[in-house]
């Protein structure tokens, strides 16, 4: 048996000019974006890709593909080392798909082209390392969160600005009573809120976080916990000092004071609500200033239900989670259920050691 060369028999453009290449190399980057949403990636991701890739681009100078590992040393380890951890994770990751894509649909040619074996630069030595899914965000303990919202509320009763005061109060209850996230709260209507769905009531999130950049993710989140009480109080005596829009379809359930061009109120914006959370925390919980963000009261709820007794995959569906793993480090015990727990175990062990021996 004998071996041959292997010709690959796809056309392959011959560019003799510089504008040439560079038109190649405009058309790869078209193609990597209708690939991208062709994939059903989320535009806001695929613009921060391309973004990344474009701020890559023009500190290389020339086409990404001639990239090298020393290459990536320099502008990973120099250039945006500055940067936090999962902002170079992100542009490294755009980077990674970005080669992939090129060794999928264009090696031959740009081999063809230019001599350039495609290979991503990244490896083993200087591949990011480190999520941000592996970050313990411990939350604060009950006491401490009722502790919170009881001096909060008592801020509601003399604040200069009621009604965007009692908009960030109420935003706040719901992410730490069902676990909604800041996005999936701000971009709330009225229209959302299911009064009459199931048992409790329940609030249809239309923008859940989506895995993988696929998009919004859409779910029924039940009002329990207490969350029913507050959307109640919020929206029949909170929500009307913004605006009398109740039938307008969309009409948002947390309004920002500013208007849009029509005169119809435009969503708060999610650095309102931080900043909302952030300054009744640094008032009535000031141990946990600048620590206490939306997102742990995420995993507030999670440790919450959990020590209520809700299954691991009932805590999936309410969050949103893929994966049961996701909300498995989203669960934190405090060290006094634990030991709780543990002598509990030990009693039910010497009980029934006691009914075996006589």
């Amino acid at each position: 048996m004998g071996l041959t060369v292997v010709r690959d028999l796809r056309d392959a453009r011959q560019p003799t000019t510089a504008e040439e290449l560079e038109r190649f190399e405009t058309d790869a980057l078209a193609g990597f974006i209708l690939a991208r949403a062709a994939a059903g990636t989320a535009d806001t991701t695929i613009s921060n890709d391309i973004g990344d890739l474009q701020q890559m681009r023009d500190w290389f100078g020339r086409p990404l593909w001639e990239m090298e590992p020393p290459d990536a040393d320099a502008y990973f380890g120099r250039e945006v080392r500055h940067l936090a951890p999962t902002t170079r994770r992100g542009k490294a990751d755009a980077l990674s798909v970005y080669f992939q894509y090129l060794e999928l649909r264009h090696a031959v040619e740009i081999h063809s082209l230019t001599g350039i074996v495609v290979e991503c630069p990244l490896d083993e030595l200087n591949r990011q390392r480190g999520s941000t899914q592996l970050l313990i965000r411990i939350p604060p303990s009950e006491r401490e969160i009722s502790m919170l919202f009881q001096g909060w509320a008592c801020d509601l009763q003399t604040c200069r600005k009621f009604a965007t005061g009692a908009r960030n109060f109420a935003a706040a209850q719901l992410m730490s009573q069902v676990g909604l996230r800041i996005t999936e709260c701000r971009c709330l209507s009225l229209d959302d809120i299911k009064w009459e769905v199931g048992r409790f009531g329940k609030v249809h999130v239309r923008y859940g976080k989506g895995s993988r950049g696929a998009g919004p993710k859409q779910r029924l989140v039940p009002l329990i916990n207490g969350a029913r009480a507050t959307a109640q109080w919020y929206v029949e005596d909170v929500r009307g000092y913004f605006d009398d829009e109740w039938s307008r379809p969309g009409a948002p359930l947390l309004p920002s004071e500013r208007k849009n061009t029509d005169g119809t109120s435009k969503q708060v914006s999610s650095q309102s609500l931080r900043d909302g959370l952030n300054e009744a925390v640094e008032r009535h919980l000031h141990s946990w200033t600048g620590r206490l963000t939306p997102h742990v009261l995420r995993h507030f709820c999670a440790s919450q239900m959990y020590l209520a007794g809700m299954d691991l995959l009932a805590i999936q569906e309410l969050l949103g989670h893929s994966w049961i793993a996701t909300t498995m480090r989203y669960v934190h015990v405090q060290r006094t259920h634990i030991e709780d727990a543990w002598l509990r175990g030990q009693q039910r062990a010497a009980q029934r050691l006691e009914g075996l021996i006589p």
